[in-house]
């Protein structure tokens, strides 16, 4: 493989009006990637006050301009000249009213693209001049409301994580589309104006936590969920201990106390094989199944079906089963220290790691030799740590481990860095002028791509792509590796938009076929360790002898731009959520805590995929090179906290808010309850004097001696509602914590077939004929927002396999020897006769009113024993 020299984006010019997280972020991720950015503050430096702004302005020149002045305005229009992208992150109608107008400017040169994030969307009416701090996003969101079933169980509503999770969802989609917008102009010679409201990004981000399945099967649900529905049936409080709550999780799903008094998280759910490995390397496998642990062969039967009553490698266990495994893996995990198991379950592919906090996750050897954590020498702050690139091709990754520091320049310095980069260009692309209107279509028409991935960073990041215009096949074994949670559960949301078939390429008539579709795609997709890639066949060599040219995107769990220690660890979201320090951080480091959230990282992770595969094909089409697109959930959690993920000399202890009795920041940016419900202020002691003058019921709290006390008995004497009210209009930053299931049920809509962006900040559509047979709910696919391309609404996720025979037909298949290969076993036209397995089986729970709706879905249901037969029970 071929190394470049030169960055995928080297020859883009930004300019970057940027201010807290999000927009200067997304600048970061651009030069990472070689582009060249001006950053302008104001006159009076950067809005959000912190040492972490030296990460975001790395490798660009920043200077400061007044454009409320004239002259600040005219040299700030000079730079955009010379500019092909503009990133701004303010309110809606900030940047006009100051006399840079996007449509204006683009109507002038059509090439350019423009990119606003505004906390809530342009289009809502009610919330768009809110001031959208990181805390009021994630409140409105429900992102601080029933976080989590162990919150629940404990009693704690709300909670608060200093996580900034909405600016972290919207760094990726906005840098995304930013590239896909570049890939576009290559094409047709246009730009795009470009919306991503914080507020879209956080519910996509949050998609797998809102989405509902009507009629859910007893068989997803775990103790936690039980424990929960038979309290509040039973009216008994919701009191849990930290202590009493481990013994609700699954025996594969919790953390250990080690012979170092430090925690491992084990993480080996609905995977036979890692739940038998795990098991076997602990020595306790054998005398389980002496015990009479049941083995159920395919555990996509209904439960009525299984000869046992569960089964290794099923999530969730019973309790009875949970207890029994979960005593003997106690007593076995107190045998080493944490480092020790973290090094045996590695080298042994089982998912699992110590916890640990940041601070030891950024200073750790494997985040420097991968690259994960980078060195720059700051002017502030010297030889700092940093986050390294979030998403990157393997042939360049080399280029970008020395990030350049961020650099202060005058207009005149700016202005020739960029005029210089200009004259260098060699323009590919259509020339267009004037403002004649162009067909809108999707950035991605025309893009085949090959999803070889599971369970949900990887699926999620080609289900990204689809709203775009690119044709996914979804192709995945013959047998399932992972039971139906994460199987088929999962996949309503990761696996939207795609094509399914089902195939052994392990089989020489298996692998013929994959060859075909490899052939037949412009793009690769798996989610997997280097060291799978040769055996696989996916190597660089034998992928390009295939079909030269196709482009190749790998995610996987501790991956960097280089190696590492850990390079070919297996793991999920939950794992570097516990190496990373986000669980110590937000259920305290004696007490560490999944975050809330299901998919906290897993979803960044598919959206830096697609960053990563946008990235190549705009470099395939520019450069006429082929790459090997990267990310990583590792990458991704040093986005998420980009506040505290970083280290220098001299650095204080960080004292930010931790564990399940945070409920803010201070006193004045935290929540309150009022006589009817909770408000989350988010304010500074730079605006005590406007709380004083400006909102009814807070005077005197400027000669206090306790804020909050002060607030604690003031907010008690008005609704949430009213409380809100007075702040908006004081230009204070508040929010009522919303809960998502409320957002569900104000914002849903039947599906339309439209996405959603002209709905707001909320859009959430409704199958009532889902091809599973249940009625979901799902957020739409709807933060990004532009003006000329189209984001077309993709289609709910089909059954497995129901594409197989078309999927071979295109690729020149005949029905015979389509037939061949399914009696072969070859391929497969499902894993069982239910799209989503039940307790029961389809035969004996459909109703006669409901029967002909699922013969229409299915119709090859009439017929259960032929389409059984067909499919190999």
């Amino acid at each position: 493989m071929q190394k470049h020299t030169h960055l995928p984006l080297a020859g883009v010019r930004v300019i970057d009006f940027g201010q807290q997280i999000a927009g200067p972020a997304v600048a970061m991720v651009l030069a990472d990637l070689g582009a060249t950015v001006i950053h302008i503050d104001p006159p009076q430096g950067p809005q959000w006050q912190s040492p972490a702004n030296a990460i975001l302005n790395r490798n660009k020149s920043a200077l400061r301009l007044d454009l409320k002045s004239a002259q600040g305005l005219a040299q700030a229009h000079s730079l955009i000249d010379s500019a092909d992208i503009l990133i701004e992150s303010f309110r809606p109608g900030v940047m006009q009213k100051l006399g840079i107008d996007f449509q204006q400017l683009c109507s002038q040169r059509p090439e350019l693209i423009c990119l606003s994030m505004p906390g809530f969307a342009s289009n809502d009416q009610l919330r768009r001049e809110w001031k959208a701090t990181e805390a009021v996003v994630a409140a409105t969101s429900g992102a601080f409301t029933d976080m989590g079933f162990n919150r629940t169980l404990m009693g704690l509503n709300p909670c608060y994580s200093p996580l900034p999770l909405g600016s972290s969802y919207s760094i990726c989609l906005a840098a995304s589309a930013l590239v896909l917008a570049l890939f576009g102009r290559e094409k047709n010679g246009y730009g795009d104006i470009i919306e991503v409201p914080v507020i879209a990004a956080m519910m996509e981000g949050l998609s797998y936590n809102s989405y509902v399945v009507d009629g859910l099967p007893q068989r997803y649900k775990t103790m936690r969920e039980l424990e929960i529905t038979r309290r509040r049936e039973s009216n008994i409080p919701f009191d849990l201990s930290y202590d009493e709550l481990q013994e609700y999780l699954d025996p594969f799903y919790r953390s250990y106390d080690c012979a170092d008094g430090r925690k491992f998280y084990c993480v080996c759910p609905s995977h036979r094989t890692h739940a038998k490995r795990c098991l076997q390397m602990l020595g306790l496998y054998e005398e389980l199944v002496a015990q009479g642990l049941p083995d159920i062969s395919d555990l996509h039967l209904p439960t009525s079906q299984w000869d046992g009553e569960t089964s290794i490698g099923v999530y969730p266990l019973p309790k009875k089963w949970a207890d029994i495994i979960a005593k003997k893996m106690k007593w076995v995990f107190l045998s080493k220290t944490s480092e020790q198991w973290g090094v045996i379950f590695g080298e042994g592919q089982i998912p699992g790691a110590p916890h640990r906090t940041t601070q030891e996750w950024v200073n750790s050897e494997h985040c420097k030799s991968a690259g994960l954590i980078v060195e720059v020498n700051d002017p502030e702050y010297g030889l700092m740590k940093q986050p390294g690139p979030v998403a990157w091709l393997e042939e360049s990754a080399h280029l970008m481990l020395s990030p350049s520091p961020r650099k202060d320049v005058n207009f005149e310095e700016a202005l020739q860095q960029l005029q210089k980069v200009k004259l260098a260009e060699k323009i590919t692309r259509p020339v267009v002028t004037g403002s004649a209107s162009v067909e809108k279509t999707g950035w991605l028409e025309g893009i085949r791509i090959l999803d070889l991935s599971n369970v949900i960073a990887g699926p999620h990041s080609s289900a990204f792509l689809a709203r775009f215009g690119a044709q996914i096949i979804k192709l995945q074994s013959v047998v399932p590796s992972y039971d139906p949670l994460i199987g088929t559960l999962f996949a309503f949301q990761s696996d939207m938009g795609k094509r399914s078939g089902l195939l052994d390429i392990n089989k020489p008539e298996g692998r013929e076929a994959f060859e075909r579709l490899v052939r037949s795609v412009d793009l690769v997709v798996i989610n997997a360790p280097e060291r799978q890639m040769i055996p696989l066949g996916l190597d660089h060599d034998t992928l390009q002898a295939i079909h030269p040219g196709v482009v190749f995107c790998r995610l996987d769990c501790f991956g960097g731009p280089s190696a590492g220690p850990k390079t070919n660890y297996i793991g999920y979201d939950d794992i570097i959520q516990a190496n990373s320090g986000i669980m110590s951080r937000f259920g305290g480091q004696e007490t560490p805590e999944e975050h809330a959230h299901l998919g906290t990282l897993d979803v960044n992770c598919g959206f830096a995929g697609g960053l990563s595969m946008a990235v190549a094909l705009y470099h395939r089409l520019k450069t006429g090179v082929t790459s090997r697109a990267r990310t990583s959930l590792s990458a991704v959690t040093n986005l998420a906290q980009l506040p505290f993920c970083f280290d220098y000399v001299g650095l204080t202890p960080f004292n930010e808010p931790s564990g399940r009795a945070a409920m803010g920041e201070h006193a004045l940016s935290q929540f309150y309850k009022t006589w009817d419900e909770w408000i989350f202020i988010d304010a500074s002691k730079s605006e005590l004097e406007i709380l004083e003058k400006k909102v009814p019921g807070l005077q005197g709290i400027t000669v206090t001696g306790d804020i909050q006390t002060f607030l604690t008995v003031a907010f008690q004497q008005a609704s949430t509602q009213e409380w809100v009210k007075r702040f908006i209009k004081a230009d204070i930053a508040a929010a009522q914590p919303l809960s998502i299931e409320d957002l569900r049920a104000q914002y849903s809509r039947q599906a339309d077939g439209k996405v959603g962006t002209e709905l707001g900040s909320f859009a959430f559509s409704i199958y009532p004929d889902h091809p599973s047979g249940h009625c979901l709910t799902q957020i739409d696919h709807y933060s990004i927002r532009p003006q000329r391309a189209s984001i077309r609404a993709v289609t709910a996720t089909e059954r497995h396999g129901h594409s197989t025979r078309a999927i071979l037909k295109a690729v020149a298949y005949t029905d015979d020897e389509i037939n061949t290969m399914i009696d072969n076993k070859v391929a497969s036209l499902g894993w069982s006769s239910e799209h989503l397995p039940s307790d029961l089986g389809y035969a004996l729970t459909v109703t006669q009113d409901k029967a002909s709706n699922v013969a229409q879905l299915y119709p090859e249901l009439l017929n259960i024993e032929e389409f059984e037969a067909e499919h190999h029970h």
